[in-house]
């Protein structure tokens, strides 16, 4: 079995305390957030079906369904994370259905979406190249799927740069560049393992692009 395949760590979700951490520490980012959101709306013009896997506090997709003209859904493996985006959407006065659910198995039937985009946890699924099966399995013929997250080659001093940019205070940003360090790069993939991961899907298109300390994979059904 291939590191491509399947990976040690267990990818189960956040949970209680550190869920809440996670979130208080993401919501100020909302404006990539934002600018993401203007990015994906550009694929789908005139409204549609679109699926975030892993959506953690919902804040993307909260964005995405804010221009009310997409019908939005949620998958996390987190009850917490399910909970906090649920809150979230409410507060925001937006409707997104957010469930508890793996990216390995999602319960969706096939062709089932538009645009489907996962940010920042691909790296953290236990079974990756059968998550990207069920990618391919949901999203409708020419539909586009988008995974945005680190790259393991990524150096510490690009990572400190993209801590410091995030606006955390002098305790957080130490713990986040601790996590970046001794977990999320041990996690991630290069661009070459991530290109193999899709070549075990029959997608019409893909692509692995670099940037900064990430890199974005764009793929159509």
């Amino acid at each position: 079995m291939t590191a491509t395949t399947q990976k040690a760590y267990k990818g189960m979700g956040m949970e209680g305390s550190v869920a809440r951490w996670y979130e208080r520490n993401t919501r100020k980012s909302m404006a990539e957030f934002r600018k993401l959101a203007a990015r994906l709306r550009e694929f789908l013009p005139n409204g549609g079906d679109v699926l975030e896997v892993a959506p953690g506090p919902g804040f993307l997709s909260i964005e995405l369904a804010l221009a009310g003209k997409f019908r939005v859904t949620g998958l996390d493996i987190s009850k917490t994370f399910v909970e906090l985006a649920r809150k979230n959407a409410a507060e925001a006065g937006v409707r997104v259905d957010f469930r508890e659910g793996n990216a390995s198995a999602m319960p969706f039937a096939a062709n089932s979406f538009d645009l489907l985009v996962c940010r920042a946890a691909f790296k953290n699924f236990s079974e990756p190249a059968k998550a990207v099966k069920e990618m391919h399995r949901v999203l409708r013929p020419g539909g586009t799927g988008l995974i945005v997250d680190l790259r393991r080659d990524a150096s510490m001093t690009e990572v400190s740069r993209h801590v410091d940019e995030m606006h955390l205070s002098a305790w957080n940003r130490r713990i986040t560049s601790l996590i970046f360090r001794f977990a999320l790069l041990k996690r991630a993939y290069t661009k070459r393992e991530f290109e193999e991961i899709l070549e075990t899907v029959d997608f019409s298109k893909s692509e692995v692009r670099t940037d900064d300390i990430g890199m974005e994979a764009r793929f159509e059904k």
